[in-house]
């Protein structure tokens, strides 16, 4: 079922005597004795939930897949774009829904599919440059540093040599948490990415902040996420990133041209003035045919 890109989801039951009370319930298994009022972990899940059960069913969840999203990624690939996909299903599923959105291409050998375990595990984590340590005193802003005179955290990639080996062939994080994500947006903006993050829960909101651009979804995205992001996607769409990513670059390219066009006019103007002044000591360009060149002619 993961393999098919389902969720999958195990149902199972365990009979308990009705006279019992679940506060005070003692079993065995294995010959060890449990106690529901003792064995609690740190998600609160009971002793006697985790044994003994009989299995119901398995059960495969199926997010559907948007008709736009496809075509989207391979837009952004063509526009030399990098697309990843940071998510908490597990590593099967995970891989099997990037294969169909195009995000990871099975013809590539080098295609990195990890776990947010491993991939923290390997790089490090996330340590203070000032301090390298994971966890210091210093502040997170430059209003809190200018009074308490001190240093402003910058955090960085500890194992940075392991994280330039992997990055660039990482196409999914599976069983992601929030400082995964915000891990890889520090390790690609250290090495002069330009990073745009799409997320609509609160865990994604670091990774919104940090980000150069943070896309939140604006239907279904959560206040804190569209607090964070620096741009609300109002229709929830992928494609839209596409249209954002086309404007922003014809924009870019406007005032580049613009830029160009008016120095070289200015420089030209600026020429054939200073000889005219110096060679033949009076005007080459009148100031009516001076603006004519400045409009574009």
């Amino acid at each position: 079922m993961a393999k098919d890109a389902l969720r999958t989801l195990v149902i199972a039951y365990k009979e308990l005597d009705p006279s019992e009370s679940l506060y005070f319930c003692i079993f065995y298994v294995n010959n060890h004795m449990f106690s529901d009022m003792t064995d609690v972990d740190a998600k609160g899940v009971y002793g006697f939930e985790k044994y003994s059960l009989t299995l119901i069913g398995v059960i495969g969840i199926r997010d559907v897949l948007r008709e736009e999203v496809p075509q989207a990624v391979l837009d952004c690939i063509k526009a030399g774009i990098k697309v990843r996909m940071v998510t908490g299903d597990n590593k099967i599923t995970a891989r099997a829904i990037a294969k169909e959105c195009h995000i990871v291409d099975p013809s590539n050998e080098h295609s990195l599919v990890l776990e947010g375990t491993e991939f923290m595990s390997r790089i490090g984590g996330i340590i203070c440059a000032n301090c390298e340590k994971a966890d210091c005193d210093c502040v997170n802003d430059e209003k809190t540093a200018k009074k308490t005179g001190k240093k402003i955290r910058k955090d960085t990639i500890k194992n940075a040599h392991e994280f330039n080996k992997i990055y660039k062939h990482i196409d999914v994080l599976a069983r992601s948490r929030p400082e995964d994500k915000y891990a890889m947006v520090v390790g690609l903006k250290e090495r002069n990415h330009v990073v745009a993050v799409t997320g609509d829960g609160t865990n994604d909101a670091p990774a919104l902040k940090k980000a150069d651009v943070g896309f939140a979804m604006g239907i279904s995205g959560t206040e804190v996420a569209r607090e964070a992001a620096a741009i609300i996607l109002l229709d929830d769409n992928f494609s839209s990133l596409v249209k954002a990513v086309l404007w922003g670059r014809n924009i870019y390219d406007s005032i580049r041209k613009f830029l160009q066009f008016q120095l070289t006019v200015n420089v030209v103007a600026v020429g054939i003035t200073l000889i005219g002044a110096a060679v033949i000591q009076q005007e080459v360009l009148t100031p009516i045919q001076m603006l004519w060149v400045k409009c574009g002619f």
